[in-house]
């Protein structure tokens, strides 16, 4: 599978847009009326204070504190780039914000102070305490950065945590208790070495000493090789810590007879000759990124038993820290943590260790494009599987209210993983499964209207991401300088330009077309017009002779002309059974609305076909449907004669003994809201509809893009479902990100 590419064109346009940065501040409670500002500040407002001013404690309940965590950085060792500086370490720790909000809806800031002298930094972080639950330090070099950790852990009573040290430790930790699990061997027996004494390093190799690993047995080597004791040269007091007493010099010599190699150092440290030194069943984590300090593949070359982790996505066994500091934050912060120790970190490495021996969720499985079994390559849990919000912070949380960390433990743990579980985000775990769906599938994807720029910035980053091929229909000179003007101008030599008149294949596309079309009043002259100079035609005519995987169209011309275009080559029309269904994504929420392409009104036996053509749309996307007949009438009141057919249609559904949830018909209110639902027991929906059928395509239009406009919902579609090949149509205010997501759809024939 091809690397994706990132271009910095495009990264920076990505911070840049719709507005700087990556984060900004929404208010949780409303701030409409004089009331509403009088309560939220004076006088109002004083009256937390107090309470607060008395009784400490009570900050977590009248403040965010208690979710709250600050990002902090002196921008000394920003990712593979050094020391760069505060300032220009702020998009790292705005990304590091955003992560725990996505991965475990902790409200994180970045703060990024300017001083390299840890006294000052220390001083700094000290007196924000009272402001956040947690402090995540991050990208600080060492050693100042175990000095600095150090002494905000002693000083501070909310938990401080290096996550470049022992997120990384503890996802190490996991994947190792599952290899060793595998092997048969035990961590107080084996022989570990590990190869860089920075602050991941160290981290490392203490957290394994904790879990039982012998002193004697753990190797750590730096770049003057060995450390042992007696060594002088290039030392610390934490790497003094782990000096053993060896003759060994060199990582070479380390090498031979061990059980297990831990790398967070540079590429290529390690050779093919020192993996056959080893043990058998090697374990072997090159964690060095970008490129670990052996591949999988020369490992698995000379030691076919040998276990292999890296920190890169395109391998198996990822060691990502994403899968640890979030949930443990999440877990310290809802016990009102005062640290996060060791049994934390501990806890936390064996319940993702447990996670990777179950079996799989199949909705972790679809985004793979494959099934995933507990085994050599499949020992630590991926970031898409969705039980981790609810199993890890619950295990970190455990373990702080046995060791006495908590301030408030919680005493209804089933209570507490339920409301871990309505804190996931299913719209980014189903879009993070689409993409990762599509980089499987390869598609060679049709971008029809190669004249429009944003086609082709959407083209290129369908190629550059690495999901496939991208052919686009149009004229190679104009592509070339609309590429240009758009800063893309290297891209010229990737993408493949396709027209009528560089086809080989024009005669077979005309001969196709006039069979299908010569007793609907079209001649040869006809023909080739349409097949010649109609892009929309010509790109259908592609992808049904197999010239192409799927086709993304729409950008320039109105839905119902591309429509119209698109059933010259394909049967795609309501008499056909084809619909369009539209995913409206908004605060966590996913529903799809259908129709809102094809069916202009249609009648109770349509309606039925567009359930289950949107049905087959979210069992795609990995949903369990829920379908509601919406109207202004609930079950028959108020009696209308419009929404007699809503009130028909799931008796359609009855006949046909379908095998999804449906009722109907009700208004969207009790269609989307539970406790709506409860004043109509006998109603069938066992929780809110995420599949709302609506009576005509008009109020679809109008129910869509109301939710675009005001409430700010993402929009995807509509997809176009019911059809042979993967056919997706944009909007004509599509933007390229917008034409890139109906590429995705057409690559994973989502329809």
């Amino acid at each position: 599978m091809p690397k994706a590419k990132i271009t910095q064109e495009e990264a920076l346009a990505f911070h840049l847009e719709p507005t700087p940065g990556k984060w900004e501040v929404q208010a949780t409670i409303p701030m409409t009326t004089q009331r509403d500002l009088s309560l939220a500040y004076s006088p109002g407002v004083a009256v937390p204070c107090e309470a607060i001013a008395d009784t400490p404690e009570t900050a977590y309940d009248y403040t965010n504190k208690g979710n709250l965590v600050a990002v902090i950085s002196n921008g000394t060792a920003v990712l593979g780039l050094g020391n760069i500086g505060a300032l220009a370490s702020k998009p790292v720790m705005e990304g590091k914000s955003v992560l725990f909000k996505r991965f475990a809806d902790v409200n994180s800031i970045d703060i990024e102070l300017d001083t390299e002298d840890p006294d000052e930094f220390c001083r700094a972080v000290r007196s924000m305490g009272p402001t956040f639950g947690g402090i995540n330090l991050e990208d600080i070099k060492a050693p100042e950065c175990f000095i600095i950790e150090q002494r905000l852990k002693e000083e501070m009573d909310i938990p401080v945590f290096h996550d470049d040290q022992h997120g990384t430790a503890v996802i190490c930790a996991a994947g190792l208790i599952n290899a060793l699990h595998i092997s048969g061997k035990k961590i107080e027996d084996v022989k570990i070495v590990l190869n860089g004494a920075g602050a991941a390093g160290i981290a490392c190799i203490e957290l394994l000493k904790a879990m039982g690993a012998s002193h004697e047995n753990c190797i750590v080597c730096d770049t003057k090789g060995v450390i042992y004791q007696g060594r002088t040269e290039g030392m610390n007091q934490w790497k003094s810590a782990h000096a053993v007493s060896t003759d060994l010099r060199t990582l070479e010599e380390a090498m031979k007879g061990a059980d297990v190699f831990l790398g967070v150092s540079v590429k290529g440290a390690v050779t093919q000759e020192m993996v056959l030194s080893m043990a058998d069943n090697p374990v072997i984590f090159a964690m060095a990124n970008p490129d670990p300090e052996i591949t999988p593949e020369e490992a698995h070359e000379v030691r076919v038993d040998a276990i292999v982790a890296t920190g890169r996505s395109d391998y198996p066994n990822q060691v990502n820290n994403v899968l640890g500091f979030p949930y443990l934050f999440r877990g310290a912060l809802d016990i009102h943590a005062r640290a996060i120790n060791d049994e934390m970190k501990i806890a936390c490495a064996h319940a993702l260790a447990r996670l990777a021996r179950e079996d799989v969720p199949d909705e972790v499985a679809m985004a793979y494009g494959k099934s995933l079994t507990f085994g050599r390559d499949y020992i630590i849990p991926t970031p898409f599987d969705p039980r981790l919000i609810h199993r890890i912070p619950s295990a970190v949380a455990r373990a702080g209210m046995d060791t006495g960390a908590a301030r408030r433990p919680i005493i209804d743990m089933e209570a507490y993983e339920l409301s871990l579980k309505s804190r996931m985000d299913p719209t980014a775990s189903i879009l993070r499964g689409l993409n990762a769906r599509a980089r499987a599938a390869q598609s060679r994807m049709i971008f029809a209207e190669g004249d429009d720029p944003r086609v082709l910035r959407a083209a290129v980053m369908y190629q550059r991401s690495g999901f496939g091929k991208a052919l686009v229909v149009g004229r190679p000179d104009d592509v070339k300088l609309k590429l240009e003007e758009a800063g893309l101008g290297d891209a010229v030599r990737e993408l493949e330009v396709v027209n009528a008149a560089n086809t080989t294949h024009l005669d077979a596309y005309k001969e196709f077309l006039y069979e299908r079309l010569q007793r609907k009043g079209f001649d040869r002259k006809d023909i080739h017009r349409l097949a010649a100079r109609d892009r929309h035609v010509f790109s259908s005519l592609m992808l049904a002779h197999g010239h192409g995987d799927g086709l993304v169209t729409g950008a320039t011309r109105k839905s119902a002309h591309v429509l119209d275009r698109i059933n010259h080559v394909f049967d795609a029309d309501a008499a056909r059974g084809a619909a369009g269904v539209t995913a409206l994504l908004h605060k966590g929420r996913i529903v799809l609305i259908g129709d809102t392409l094809v069916h202009e009104w249609p009648d109770e036996n349509d309606l039925a076909n567009i359930a289950e053509r949107a049905v087959a749309v979210a069992r795609h996307m990995g949903l369990e449907p829920r379908v509601a007949f919406v109207s202004f009438s609930t079950f028959g009141y108020p009696v209308s004669e419009r929404a007699e057919k809503m009130h028909v249609a799931p008796t359609v559904l009855d006949k046909r003994g379908v095998d999804f949830e449906y009722e109907g018909e009700m208004t969207v209110d009790v269609a989307l809201n539970v406790d709506q639902q409860e004043s109509y027991p006998f109603q069938r929906l066992t929780g809110p509809a995420n599949i709302l059928i609506v009576p005509a395509r008009h109020s679809a239009s109008i129910s869509t893009k109301l939710m675009q406009e005001m409430g700010g919902a993402t929009v995807i579609g509509p997809i176009l479902s019911g059809i042979d090949k993967p056919i997706q149509i944009c909007s004509t205010v599509s933007t390229a990100n917008d034409i890139l997501n109906m590429a995705i759809l057409a690559s994973c024939d989502i329809g």
